[in-house]
């Protein structure tokens, strides 16, 4: 019987058979990457990760070596999402620079190969952790790897977007009110229901938007199981899920990040209310410390507004999940739990906006 402290990663990790609904032609699939992937060679076996709630994620298995498939679901689309192809070119450009992805082999727009837009990047073998405390890693090791977490960010926000060939990734300024706006309509597109948290939120929170002093490439979600660590040493191997990544602010970024420290945790990635000393996690204070030092920052500003900010988001992003289990198009079969997270995410966003003075 799993305990409370392994059912995320049961539940979450590895792969399955693929889904009927996300099936497709295999062989067709095959005749692509013996033309389009340098160094393919088949017979091809095909497995679904089950993890992830949004692009349906494959493992391309050949005698030689693993790959790893992404694509847009089929069906029913919001604009702008399920951002493959974008994915695929950030993951291009960090190639280029000795960060910590997989490699990116090739992008297929033809829609007609398998049914949907997809990429193709290397299968890096490690560890995924989809609970913060880390109950599978030695006390001593954990330290370390929040370490490496943060400052593979610092890292990532420190790049030059221009010297990476990303200089048009995204708009330059005003990060938060366009992304307020983006998530704002994805919101309204695939809305089941009014929220009256939200409704203030989408009044509020453009009024108040914080000044933008730094511009960076940012990952857009940021968080541990969107990490892959080195099978045995703890250290970050691959950074997964580039589908929101754009140009922006990276206390977007951070701030994402720091707010799984305040989180309730529930046998997944937030750890509020954990004993941190006793489990040898850094506490908030320390998380805060390492990204400044990485970064050159003198400090955090107030978090109450982007602690606003990125519940808001998640509530927008859980919309439209249940937008998704509406329309027939959403990839994980945990999706309708997922959808029903929107009001109380909306209430506590709000709650943070009136910490911030709302």
């Amino acid at each position: 019987m799993l305990d409370q402290k392994e059912v995320a990663e049961e539940v979450f990790s590895g792969t399955k058979p693929v889904e009927e609904r996300h099936r497709f032609d295999e062989a067709r699939l095959a005749a692509w990457l013996a033309d389009h992937v340098e160094g393919y060679q088949g017979p091809l076996t095909v497995e679904q990760f089950k993890g992830g709630q949004s692009n349906p994620t494959y493992c391309l298995i050949t005698p030689s070596r693993k790959y790893v498939l992404r694509r847009k679901p089929p069906g029913k689309l919001l604009p702008s999402a399920h951002a493959v192809d974008r994915e695929f070119r950030v993951i291009s450009a960090l190639n280029t620079v000795d960060f910590p992805v997989a490699r990116a082999y090739a992008l297929c727009t033809d829609d007609s190969v398998i049914g949907t837009m997809f990429y193709v990047m290397s299968m890096e073998e490690g560890r995924v952790f989809w609970n913060g405390t880390l109950p599978s890693v030695p006390k001593e090791q954990r330290a370390v790897m929040y370490r490496d977490e943060i400052e593979t960010l610092a890292k990532l926000h420190n790049l030059d977007p221009v010297a990476i060939g990303l200089a048009d990734f995204g708009k330059p300024g005003n990060y938060f009110s366009r992304q307020i706006d983006r998530w704002t309509k994805q919101y309204r597109a695939s809305e089941t229901s009014r929220f009256e948290s939200m409704e203030k939120l989408i009044e509020w929170l453009p009024r108040t938007v914080p000044e933008q002093t730094h511009t960076s490439v940012v990952h857009g979600d940021y968080r541990l199981d969107n990490m892959i660590f080195h099978p045995t040493e703890p250290r970050v191997r691959a950074i997964l899920d580039w589908e929101l990544s754009t140009l922006g602010d990276p206390l977007a970024d951070f701030t994402y990040v720091i707010m799984g420290w305040v989180m309730q945790h529930d046998g997944r990635a937030s750890l509020g209310g954990v004993d941190f000393r006793e489990l040898g996690i850094p506490d908030v204070d320390e998380v805060i410390e390492i990204y400044c030092k990485a970064t050159g920052r003198a400090g955090i500003p107030d978090v109450n507004w982007y602690f606003a900010y990125n519940l808001f988001r998640l509530s927008a992003i859980s919309q439209g999940i249940a937008g998704r289990v509406r329309d027939g198009t959403a990839n994980s079969p945990r999706a309708a739990e997922a959808g029903k997270r929107a009001e109380p995410l909306a209430d506590m966003a709000w709650s943070y906006a009136v910490k911030a003075g709302a």
